[in-house]
């Protein structure tokens, strides 16, 4: 992919070049088959043109997706691509990753608003999530978009420890966890854009957990994927 198929302006379209590259070495790393922050991006930037968001947020938040796990790659954990579960302190360790990644957007010259959005992109509506436990209208709703956008491309693309699950299966967790990690009004918005290609699952039949059901290990792994889990417990996805 490049710039031109994201929604930068002529002024915007060299960053965005920079962080196109940066993005494809951190899905690289992370295991994905098929680019993730990119697809992120174009979900995301959807989503923001529903809300109306003024362009320079919407720069901002199409910057941030692509940096989103800029802190798990500059971390080098041989765990974030490990099949089987992470112990709590590898949990603990990966939870520093978007405080690391906004150190990393901010080395790499993003923006202050993109920056901020990749600090706060595992913020979770009711408070449970992390780095600084914003929750409701606390978190910008640019966060909230990437929250959703992140949450979608992960479950719908296979990772090294777990299958891809259905378009289906990932909108009803969307559905599930709307008012619990995400915002009710984004799933909303989610599940009435128009189709686009970006939101095609990778699952493959047989692949796809039987029923909609994964094993625990399954689960738990797939929870931290996608980051739906808070700092304290893990929750059933």
């Amino acid at each position: 992919m490049s710039s031109n198929q994201l929604d930068f302006s002529e002024s915007e379209r060299v960053m965005g070049e920079a962080f196109l590259r940066l993005a494809a070495a951190t899905d690289e790393f992370e295991g994905y088959t098929h680019a993730h922050a990119s697809r992120i991006a174009k979900i995301a930037d959807a989503l923001a043109k529903s809300f109306h968001l003024a362009q320079q947020d919407r720069a901002s938040l199409l910057i941030a997706a692509l940096a989103h796990d800029l802190g798990e790659a500059a971390m080098e954990r041989d765990y974030i691509k490990r099949n089987g579960e992470l112990t709590e302190d590898e949990r603990l360790d990966l939870a520093r990753h978007p405080v690391i990644g906004e150190q990393e957007a901010a080395r790499a010259s993003a923006d202050r608003g993109a920056q901020l959005l990749v600090r706060w992109h595992q913020e979770w509506w009711n408070g449970a999530g992390y780095p600084d436990a914003l929750r409701g209208e606390q978190i910008p709703l640019a966060a909230r978009i990437l929250r959703v956008a992140d949450a979608y491309s992960a479950l719908t693309d296979a990772r090294p420890f777990r299958p891809a699950l259905t378009e289906e299966e990932a909108r009803k967790h969307l559905q599930e966890w709307a008012g619990l990690e995400f915002d009710p009004r984004v799933v909303r918005a989610f599940l009435s854009l128009p189709k686009i290609s970006e939101l095609n699952s990778y699952a493959r039949k047989q692949e796809s957990p039987e029923s909609g059901v994964l094993s625990l290990e399954s689960t738990e792994r797939l929870a931290f994927d996608s980051k739906l889990q808070t700092p304290d417990s893990r929750l059933q996805t």
